[in-house]
């Protein structure tokens, strides 16, 4: 089955993707156009959206479009992370088995992973149900060209897509899942970006969101002020979950531990 994209040009558009794309152990080269005639490129395996088109972007942001942040932000930081911003040891295992519980996630069913860097969460899912079907997001390519190689190694199979989480290319509850990892601190318009997810997640979908909250320690604090200049926001979990609420969703289950907090968000 193929993947639906709505056209970034005309809403009413619709793009076929075919499932060859997503088959990562071969190079897939060309292109694909809406019906209404406008053609994006597909350059080994990732589907782009954008182009060229330019995005103003903070620090933060700009700095995932440096190969070598692609190349560490995985191995060397990603797996640590969450132990150095807890202050306790706190294994991506725990965070992985959080993934899979809450996501659920289901033979033939489509998830999304937005924001996805190099694709953590995406190959996690379809690690655990190969017969799902997975849209790798971001608009990165040097994300997605290290999300590629990663999951050719581990044989697992994504639709990698570049494009803009504030205006995602699909059309309204296409997705019976989704899942958002560390994205959300990083991005300029937040709020927009909630409600274009809650627009593209089925009334009976779940939404898995890891997010860091305001530091209680006075020096961690100013840390994160520091971090809030280069484009990277903080929220307490009070304000995170009224923001959640004001993009349609309710939170069904959560937990946190020092500044890391995990949301299951389901559709009010």
């Amino acid at each position: 089955m193929s993947l639906e994209l709505r056209s970034p040009k005309n809403d009413r558009a619709s793009i076929s993707v075919p499932r060859e794309v997503a088959n990562l152990q071969k190079s897939f080269n060309g292109t694909v156009c809406s019906n209404k005639g406008d053609e994006y490129a597909i350059t080994n395996n990732i589907i782009d959206l954008l182009a060229d088109d330019p995005v103003s972007m903070s620090w933060a942001q700009s700095s995932n479009h440096w190969k070598v942040t692609a190349a560490l932000y995985e191995d060397i930081w990603r797996k640590r992370s969450l132990s150095i911003l807890t202050g306790e040891t706190f294994p991506i295992e725990k965070e992985r088995e959080l993934l899979i519980e809450w996501l659920n996630p289901q033979p033939d069913k489509l998830y999304l992973d937005i924001g996805c860097s190099t694709g953590l969460y995406s190959r996690l899912v379809q690690g655990k149900q190969p017969e799902a079907k997975v849209v790798a997001l971001d608009f990165s390519k040097q994300m997605l060209e290290e999300a590629r190689l990663k999951s050719e190694a581990e044989q697992a199979n994504l639709y990698l897509l570049r494009a803009d989480g504030r205006r995602l290319p699909f059309f309204g509850a296409t997705f019976d899942g989704a899942m958002m990892g560390g994205t959300l601190n990083e991005l300029s318009d937040p709020l927009k970006v909630l409600y274009e997810a809650r627009r593209v997640i089925k009334k009976d979908g779940i939404f898995f969101m890891m997010h860091l909250v305001n530091a209680d320690a006075w020096y961690m604090r100013l840390l994160q002020d520091s971090a809030e200049f280069g484009g990277i926001k903080f929220w307490t979990i009070d304000e995170s979950n009224t923001m959640f609420e004001r993009a349609g969703f309710q939170i069904a289950e959560q937990f946190s531990k020092g500044i890391v907090c995990f949301s299951k968000l389901i559709p009010a």
